[in-house]
């Protein structure tokens, strides 16, 4: 079996490519609104199941990977905020606050159907931020393409009194200990399918 990333996102693209596994990519197309009543963490895994199936057919060979993030501060989801004024308004509310960002994940083996689907839960602690300290912050990393307005793997990192997490690669978007955990239940061994080249 091979995998397959259903997924356009570079962030999990190069934390897939950790692994040192080979793997393929291409975008499912997923409607992502969410659903009336529905949790962030149900969204997250309805998601991630939904980008998975998107890419079923025609994929028999493939172990197929899907993953989607949605994230909350007090009852309320955090989107991407698109531009600088966004996010600037954004860690201004996040300032002091704890935030959980539901990771969900996916691999559905497109040949049998079977699939198997959890949600990695990180909690985000931010420090108390003053204006200057997000202007920046922006500056200097413009997370505009981000749910909460920070990359945890760069400068953002600058911004939290805590992470929570039983992944650290979970708040990038792609939870590599439990994706490996998974991966096993379909007999696929990482440290057997290792890019030799």
């Amino acid at each position: 079996m091979t995998l397959l990333l259903a997924s356009s996102s570079p962030y999990r693209r190069e934390l897939l490519s950790r692994l040192h596994v080979p793997f393929s990519w291409q975008a499912p197309e997923v409607d992502e609104q969410p659903l009336a009543g529905e949790s962030p963490q149900q969204l997250a895994l309805r998601l991630s199941s939904s980008k998975a199936h998107a890419l079923a057919e025609g994929h028999s060979e493939c172990l197929i990977i899907g993953s989607d993030q949605v994230a909350s501060c007090r009852g309320q989801s955090i989107n991407k905020p698109g531009n600088h004024t966004g996010a600037f308004k954004q860690l201004q509310a996040l300032s002091g606050q704890r935030v959980h960002f539901y990771t969900g994940l996916c691999v559905l083996d497109g040949h049998s159907g079977r699939a198997i689907a959890d949600t990695v839960t990180t909690e985000v602690v931010f420090r108390q931020l003053s204006d200057t300290d997000i202007e920046n912050y922006l500056k200097c990393e413009p997370a505009y393409d981000c749910a909460g307005s920070f990359k945890a793997e760069g400068l953002g990192i600058t911004l939290f009194e805590a992470i929570h997490s039983d992944d650290n690669t979970a708040i990038i978007g792609l939870p590599l200990i439990r994706l490996r955990q998974i991966l096993e239940e379909f007999d696929y061994r990482v440290l057997e399918h290792l890019n030799r080249t």
